[in-house]
């Protein structure tokens, strides 16, 4: 069984949910799950995490992410891309914009704004999901949520196309953000065109697509594109265990101050509450990850991941 994370190039067609499918079959495996629906029309970047590693699966989709999107101004639909029913065109005063207007605006999104989820999502309310809702003709009342544009950049601009790379925090949906920049010009909008390119550490350029992954497979080359939980975590910094901390550390069990090496070459100097850590034994064999609580004065499990890398294909090294 594999364990880690593999960076999947999601292809124009296939759902989130097709890739995993499809992941199950070559890798012959069923623990795989992956860190967040990109639409169907929508092609790019998706992590999806294997056997121990979809223990991260919720982290991942946490982390920020990158698109590049084509916004086609003068036309707005009810699913906010082009794939829907047209709703509104006016493709005469997209035309006639401004373009140093346009730029204004579209730059102008950059920071926190409350964006109201799509009906064509897969959010649920009372337990139904909104496409479902949609596609049944209804349409309920959805709360605005506080979304974070990171970055907003305009690649091309040939009206009424505009091509953006716009970097956001989690929930945020781009065809959304393209239809609200419509509506604030006055001509409507819709997403054209979707990709994304990066979430978190995981870039595009090194994504793979499903029919690479089983050639890979059938060279026995995949092992090496898998990265482990390990270099997934990476960002966390590293704390080993002093050899009376291990059992506690083994047995998922709270640590203390005294337990740690705290002398160790990059041992952290400032700990603040809620930081999370790598952390290792005193062989320096990664078990998994811990967090800070001040207030008791220790660091406690947040989740653990006991591989042995001589039994685990995919697993972390120490």
């Amino acid at each position: 069984m594999y364990h880690g994370i593999i960076n999947v190039y999601k292809e124009p067609g296939y759902t989130s949910h097709d890739v995993v499918a499809r992941l199950r079959g070559i890798l012959k495996q069923k623990k795989i799950g992956h860190t967040g629906t990109l639409d169907p029309a929508a092609e790019g970047v998706l992590p999806v995490c294997l056997g121990m590693g979809t223990r991260l699966c919720d982290m991942l989709a946490d982390r920020t992410k990158t698109y590049e999107a084509v916004l086609l101004l003068g036309c707005s639909t009810d699913t906010q891309d082009t794939t829907g029913t047209i709703l509104t065109e006016n493709r005469e005063k997209a035309l006639a914009l401004d373009p140093e207007t346009a730029e204004k605006v579209i730059l102008g999104f950059k920071g926190d704004y409350d964006q109201i989820p799509p009906m064509y999502s897969a959010l649920k309310v009372d337990g139904k999901k909104l496409c479902d809702l949609a596609r049944a003709g209804k349409e309920v009342e959805r709360k605005a949520r506080r979304v974070q544009i990171l970055e907003i950049s305009i690649l091309n601009m040939e009206l009424p196309r505009v091509s953006i790379r716009v970097t956001c925090s989690k929930g945020t949906y781009i065809r959304t953000l393209c239809d609200d920049i419509g509506r604030e010009l006055g001509t409507g909008g819709c997403m054209e065109h979707l990709l994304r390119t990066r979430v978190d550490r995981f870039l595009v350029e090194d994504s793979l697509k499903l029919d690479e992954i089983e050639q890979l497979r059938d060279m026995d080359g995949l092992e090496e594109k898998i990265y482990t939980v390990e270099e997934a975590l990476e960002t966390y910094p590293a704390v080993y265990t002093l050899p009376e901390g291990d059992k506690n550390l083994k047995n998922g069990n709270p640590c203390f101050r005294q337990q740690l090496d705290l002398l160790r070459d990059g041992a952290p100097e400032v700990w603040e509450d809620g930081d999370r850590f790598r952390f290792y034994n005193s062989e320096g064999r990664f078990k998994g990850v811990y967090q800070y609580q001040e207030e008791k004065h220790w660091w406690k499990p947040w989740k653990m991941f006991d591989l042995d890398p001589d039994t685990f294909k995919g697993a972390a090294r120490p």
